[in-house]
């Protein structure tokens, strides 16, 4: 019987989130296995296990890891291909053709390494995924000790991985059954959009997420021309569909949300629906602004998404947060609003919220999971410090990010990790970049450079 490893973390500051606001100088996290087992003075945890390897992290602030509540895993093979372009144009003439050309679940699987090498780079440690090939992203991810909610695609159309409707909601639930012994992935319904799923569609998906206690995530009210074209073609707006359809439930992961009356906020808050608000996505598309404000006033739960690399075109948190704040500022005309704990807390118990992983993750308490992250603040660009968590909202970024546990493993040490095949995922990534290039008309400016720390 082998004895369970004990490490300890000890950085200047430790935001544990739960209890709010809290900011804890010169403690420990100790770590027992793949659980927080104490959070002590410095001295304390030294004393009471002094065997322990301790890693001090001076100048650093250590918060829970971050969770990107939606995303597009694979598509960050498809980074900065047509930006600057109308979102339906950019998806009908751009990414819809190359991917109907080029995904399989090879493209999958290599695009998301790519994406969960670069979240962790950047302090993610758990992520919200909807794309085809769940099989093959589920192996990445778990390949790279990454913990996910991948979800079950269900569109109403062909494509690479399923025929039609029918068959999307039939090799779902077969992946489900395929990772439900998963430490690490779970899964939920990704049926598209209310435009690429019938009214059977979702009436099965809501029978099966009733029987089998799944979540559904769901594009929703993305864009001014989704809701105009549902009054064109069906009388009603997408959120009233829905609520006929008896999707809008606390089972509903509603993303994007731009496009919302206050009486559809209320509605909302009634039914329990939460919100996944990726701010950069909208605006480089155009797509709108989601009143982040009002919903939390209706005390509907919102946490933070980046999107797609496609669309955004990073899978930065922090960056994704600080845009956040900084929108929801100019668009309320409210200085005080999205502050730097209220983002913290986005980014992290909130984004566990979503998922259903409060209890596990998404704030630093004995017995829950180890998913941490560490942020260097000893650059000279953070001085002088008053607030660190301040610092992490409005001046640091993912290249800040020092360090990440992801269930008590070490999967980032100093920017290096020590178990990811960094090398063969920029390998596999520079050949679809070939192969991209020759589809869509968008040749490479010149040779990728060999180097994580570059391209990410």
């Amino acid at each position: 019987m082998t004895s369970t490893t004990t490490q300890i973390i000890s950085p200047t500051w430790i935001a544990p989130v739960t209890p709010d606001g809290a900011l804890l100088l010169d403690h420990s996290l100790v770590i027992e296995g793949s659980r927080i087992i104490a959070l002590l003075p410095q001295t304390e945890a030294q004393a009471r296990f002094p065997n322990a390897p301790n890693l001090k992290l001076e100048g650093h602030l250590v918060t829970p890891g971050f969770v990107n509540v939606h995303g597009h895993a694979a598509m960050t093979l498809l980074r900065g291909i047509a930006d600057d372009r109308e979102m339906m144009d950019w998806l009908t003439n751009w990414i819809w053709p190359i991917e109907g050309k080029l995904v399989n679940e090879q493209f999958v699987y290599d695009g998301t390494r790519l994406a969960a090498m670069e979240m962790i780079m950047g302090g993610t440690t758990c992520a919200a995924d909807t794309y085809f090939f769940p099989e093959a992203a589920s192996r990445a991810l778990t390949q790279m000790n990454f913990r996910a909610q991948v979800g079950m695609p269900i569109i109403q159309f062909g494509n690479a991985w399923a025929r039609n409707e029918e068959d999307h909601m039939h090799k779902g639930l077969a992946f489900r059954d395929s990772i439900k012994n998963s430490s690490l992935v779970t899964t939920a319904f990704a049926p598209h959009s209310p435009y690429n799923v019938s009214d059977n569609g979702f009436n099965k998906i809501q029978l099966y997420s009733e029987q089998l206690d799944l979540a559904i995530h769901l594009h929703l009210h993305e864009t001014a021309t989704e809701v105009t074209d549902s009054l064109r073609d069906i009388g009603v707006r997408p959120i009233e569909r829905m609520n006929k359809l008896e999707i809008l439930s606390p089972s509903l992961q509603a993303v994007h949300m731009t496009q919302l009356r206050d009486d559809e906020i209320k509605l909302l808050s009634v039914k329990g629906v939460q919100v996944a608000h990726c701010p950069e996505s909208n605006m480089k598309l155009a797509s709108g602004f989601c009143p982040v404000e009002k919903l939390r006033a209706s005390n509907i739960n919102v946490a933070i998404g980046t999107d797609g690399a496609a669309s955004n075109n990073d899978l930065d948190m922090i960056q994704e947060v600080r845009s956040a704040s900084l929108l929801s500022k100019a668009t309320t005309g409210d200085a005080t609003s999205l502050d730097a704990q209220t983002c913290l807390e986005m980014m992290t118990i909130n984004g566990a919220r979503f998922l259903g992983l409060e209890d596990q993750i998404g704030s630093l308490e004995p017995g829950k999971l180890a998913d941490i992250t560490a942020i260097d603040l000893s650059h000279p660009s953070f001085q002088p410090i008053y607030n660190p968590i301040s610092q992490l909202v409005y001046t640091a970024s993912a290249r800040d990010v020092s360090n990440v546990w992801i269930g008590g493993k070490h999967v980032m040490d100093d920017r290096q990790l020590p178990e990811a095949d960094t090398e063969s995922i920029l390998a596999a990534t520079r050949q679809w970049q070939k192969k991209i290039s020759a589809v869509s008309n968008q040749q490479p400016s010149a040779e990728p450079i060999n180097s994580p720390e570059r391209n990410l």
